[in-house]
């Protein structure tokens, strides 16, 4: 049988008596675990880090200095009831990002998934939802309750109004402002509030999508924001395109079936 690795923890870092710490975890200098923190195997904390809890955070996850994760959500109904931050595994976070438990209202729990890149100075609020495989670049926020989903990619300074949800696949350009539902596979671009630009084409393509999927995205695209088409008119020729057997479409479909925010459109 193995040997767990070590856990490394510098002298000068605070560590709470009930934090729980996994094999091979590292915690840098001045770093401060707080109570009810677990620590996956293999994650390492960097120097100044503040990982307050309840939370759990998974296995081979990495954050960069001055990160302050569990934080207690900036949220005036937030009355100190008892909720959690939780991160799956090989997540990197780089310096001065900050991500804040949940609250009550909402459900209790801010989470984040797997392999995500949130870069520095990026902001996670309260009652977040992300999925894994995104890519935050620096200074990207989201406020309370937004919903991001799979293979995301947000870029520098874009910003997602509260409740907002982003479906898979989509990119937000650079100094974005969201405040409508992104549905999958969009690109959205900056004029004000944030705009229809197009499907993530590229962003597909590296993923292994087929020019037929590709096709079909483009087609429930054009039909959504390049026509005179009311919406409801819009999301019939989507039923028809998801009808003739195209997944993506479909998954589209129930994302804007799903929204309680207008469609950005």
């Amino acid at each position: 049988m193995m040997d767990r690795a070590p856990t490394v923890v510098h002298p000068t870092a605070v560590v709470d008596p009930s934090a729980r710490l996994g094999a091979g975890v590292v915690i840098g200098a001045y770093a401060v675990v707080g109570a009810e923190v677990e620590v996956g195997d293999g994650t390492r904390i960097g120097p100044h880090c503040t990982i307050e809890g309840p939370t759990r955070l998974g296995r081979d996850n990495v954050f960069h200095g001055h990160a302050a994760i569990g934080g207690a959500p900036q949220d005036k109904k937030y009355r100190g009831e008892r909720v959690e931050l939780v991160i799956g595994d090989g997540n990197a976070i780089r310096e001065f990002v900050t991500i804040n438990r949940g609250t009550g209202d909402g459900g209790g729990t801010t989470r984040i998934g797997d392999r995500n890149w949130i870069l520095a100075y990026c902001h996670v609020a309260h009652d977040c939802i992300v999925g894994s495989d995104c890519v935050f670049s620096n200074n990207a926020t989201l406020a309370g309750h937004v919903s991001v989903g799979n293979h995301v990619i947000l870029s520098g300074f874009a910003g997602v109004h509260q409740f907002c949800r982003i479906g898979d696949h989509a990119f937000i350009g650079m100094g974005a402002f969201v405040n409508g539902d992104v549905p999958p596979f969009l690109m959205v671009a900056q004029e004000k509030y944030a705009r229809p630009r197009g499907i993530n084409a590229e962003g597909l393509k590296r993923r292994g999508f087929d020019a037929a999927r590709i096709a079909s995205i483009k087609r429930a695209y054009r039909a959504l924001y390049m026509g005179e088409a009311k919406l409801e008119e819009a999301r019939a020729e989507l039923g028809e395109i998801a009808a003739a057997g195209s997944e993506d479409v479909r998954a589209m479909l129930d994302f804007i079936e799903g929204g309680e925010r207008p469609l950005l459109r």
